[in-house]
């Protein structure tokens, strides 16, 4: 889910790619370029970064030109548009002109270009080593590494949070929907003829969408491959997942396509028990962005009403004792194999130390950092993230704005997050199935009437099968 321009847009970071294009395409173009080792020293690097909203390009230059004046490096600054990033790489490396460096890179991305030979991985794993393997999220590096090789420098995360309403569920007397019947039950619980019980995604060319899917799944058990990389999207744990979130979408939520936009108008209007969106709801939640306030009729008069009354789940379980999961995406520096090595280390090095908090502090609300701190200071840069502010019109500390369980559980969240794919070494699969968009297309389907559970996870798994097929 990318950022976009507020307020209609969203705001997570996505690899809403043409994924097969980049898996296949890149690889032909890779071999054409006339450039395909390092750069020769001349102490002048370009950054791509994904942070390209005005306010955070200007952020970043203050960073850059206090990197510049340490370090003599020049450094050139590039916006992208991360739903144009592979088309751009696709271009820059058939020409030989990729960047230095790109920020702010999804680990589906991070993957596409490994699996290229686009990326300078010892360069990557000399930085973690420099600034201290274990100051690092052990489970960032994992996402982000093939094996023992790290592919990128993971830097920041954000989570998919369940949110709902305290004071509804209140009179119901449930629990907190922890669980996949809890969910349900507080769904049912909380629909009336006013209100949607939950709101969910399901537009079908959104990865929004599959975000959404895989974080009901993941707590199911359904997994994309199995440890022999064979694609399971047609197993009993998937079929109850996309039979719980037909449940949710069609029989609690709101009919037609539901996107990002409209499911985080629903619950801010009041109309909905709960939504299923990422930690970049936060602020806008708090009430400090007047383009995106929440509406419902008590925040008229009472602007932090819907944070207040406003609980967050984490992570869901099939059942209770059982693992829960997370969702959630990490963010990373990657070094391109032209990249002028030294100058490029130096940057990502002070970007993730002396540069870290301002980097971080431009959106905390997604962008929980997963470097925790130095080795003189282990949680240097989360207590740095929780004094951060955050909000638009109205700046408010994280810590003053939400309760410090929650900003734990934030952090824990991070350590505990899963990922489809990436730990089975099918990277370039999830790339692919990000571009295409097979999950969402049946999601689409199945909560519109038109297919059942059983053929929605049957559809899925003929598709993403064709798609890892034509990778190989």
């Amino acid at each position: 889910m990318h950022k976009g321009n507020r307020p209609i847009e969203h705001r997570m970071r996505s690899a809403l790619a043409a994924g097969l294009a980049m898996a296949v395409g890149v690889g032909l173009l890779a071999g054409c370029a006339g450039r395909t080792g390092p750069a020769r020293p001349d102490n002048k690097i370009t950054v791509w970064s994904q942070e390209n909203l005005p306010p955070q390009m200007a952020a970043t230059q203050k960073i850059v030109d206090r990197f510049e004046k340490q370090s003599g490096v020049q450094v050139k600054v590039v916006g992208v548009d991360e739903n144009q990033l592979p088309q751009l790489i696709m271009s820059a490396a058939a020409s030989g002109t990729l960047p230095d460096v790109i920020g702010g890179v999804p680990i589906g991305q991070v993957w596409q270009m490994y699996t290229n030979g686009l990326l300078n991985t010892k360069a990557a794993g000399q930085v973690v080593d420099g600034l201290g393997r274990s100051t690092f999220d052990a489970n960032a590096l994992s996402l982000t590494s093939d094996g023992s090789h790290d592919l990128a420098v993971p830097s920041d995360a954000w989570l998919q949070l369940l949110v709902y309403r305290k004071d509804l569920l209140a009179k119901t007397g449930l629990p907190v929907p922890s669980t996949y019947a809890g969910l349900e039950k507080a769904a049912k619980a909380m629909k009336t003829s006013g209100r949607d019980g939950i709101s969910v995604a399901t537009d079908p060319g959104d990865v929004f969408t599959q975000q959404s899917f895989e974080d009901i799944a993941l707590a199911g058990g359904c997994q994309l491959v199995n440890g022999a990389g064979r694609v399971t999207l047609d197993s009993p744990a998937c079929r109850t997942s996309f039979a719980l979130y037909d449940r949710l979408g069609r029989t609690y939520g709101e009919p037609g396509t539901q996107t990002v936009d409209s499911t985080r108008a629903t619950y801010f209007a009041g109309k909905s028990g709960m939504v299923l969106w990422s930690t970049f709801l936060l602020d806008e939640l708090a009430g400090l962005r007047n383009d995106a306030l929440p509406s419902c009729p008590q925040c008229k008069s009472d602007k932090g009403f819907l944070a207040r009354e406003s609980g967050v789940v984490t992570s869901l379980a099939a059942a209770p004792g059982k693992k829960p999961a997370q969702f959630g995406e990490v963010a990373s520096w990657a070094v391109t194999r032209t990249a002028e090595t030294g100058a490029s280390e130096k940057f990502v090095r002070y970007m993730l130390d002396q540069g870290y908090t301002s980097w971080f502090g431009m959106s905390p609300e997604g962008q929980i950092p997963v470097r925790h701190g130095t080795a003189a200071d282990t949680d240097k840069y989360l207590n740095a993230w929780r004094a951060s502010t955050i909000g638009t019109d109205t700046r408010e500390r994280l810590d003053r704005a939400y309760p410090k369980a929650l900003l734990d559980q934030l952090i824990a969240g991070v350590g505990n997050m899963q990922r489809w794919g990436f730990k089975e070494g099918q990277g370039a699969l999830v790339g692919a199935t990000n571009g295409q968009l097979p999950v969402p297309k049946a999601v689409s389907a199945l909560t519109g009437g038109q297919i059942t559970p059983g053929q929605a996870a049957r559809q899925s798994q003929s598709e993403v099968s064709a798609l890892q097929k034509s990778l190989q």
